[in-house]
């Protein structure tokens, strides 16, 4: 079953906890929180302390995505402010193997992450063993106004055929403008979880997640 994960980065942020309630009744699996650090991504968004604060508005899924350098610094705190699922950035990291096996260690999900300029061949089976989640930025990480990269398909399809060859079953999460002109595709493509935020949050909220649900189910059909 693919799970639909609503970016907080587009939601009305004078409303938070109002808005977590939304997602959770319009029937999403997760939340997806993004931080950004200014430095592995140009731009900046919420922190930890944020994510502590809206934890006991909403029993969501807290899918947290680190676009921060070297984030084994900030796995402790993670857990501690309620994180479900912990991302972090292949690119960013030192020691790749090490920080999913401490996030896990916290007792949470370990995803890795690869930006779109990144090949798929720098998950060696070492690396996937150690993760939960594989997570395809389908635009690049941390710029407003992207555009979604056809090319993200390929990734995705090779990824899902790597796990297969592996005999791995991990979950594949699409990141970076995906919508209703595009679900299908990722999905068919090989997708188990997907983040979309314009999408969902302009308009009606509780009609467009249903809307991406039913096309996330034809698009597995496909």
């Amino acid at each position: 079953m693919c799970g639909i994960a609503p970016s907080l980065l587009e939601a009305d942020y004078r409303q938070l906890g109002r808005e977590l309630l939304r997602i959770e009744r319009a029937g999403a699996e997760y939340v997806h929180l993004d931080i950004m650090d200014g430095n592995f991504v140009p731009n900046l968004s919420f922190g930890i302390k944020m994510i502590r604060g809206l934890r006991d508005s909403t029993n969501l899924i807290f899918d947290v995505h680190m676009m921060v350098c070297e984030p084994i610094r900030f796995i402790p705190q993670l857990k501690e402010a309620g994180a479900d699922h912990v991302t972090v950035h292949i690119e960013a990291c030192e020691q790749v193997r090490e920080t999913l096996e401490e996030i896990r260690y916290c007792g949470m999900k370990a995803g890795i992450a690869l930006n779109p300029e990144s090949d798929e061949g720098m998950l060696t089976k070492e690396v996937l063993q150690a993760a939960d989640i594989v997570h395809v930025m389908t635009v690049y990480p941390g710029r407003e106004g992207e555009m979604f990269i056809p090319a993200s398909l390929k990734k995705i399809r090779n990824i899902r055929k790597m796990l297969e060859d592996y005999r791995m079953e991990k979950s594949i999460e699409t990141d970076g403008n995906i919508g209703f002109d595009n679900v299908e595709e990722v999905v068919d493509a090989g997708a188990d979880i997907i983040v979309s935020g314009k999408a969902l949050f302009h308009g009606n909220l509780e009609k467009n997640i249903q809307r991406m649900r039913e096309m996330v189910q034809h698009g597995r059909k496909r």
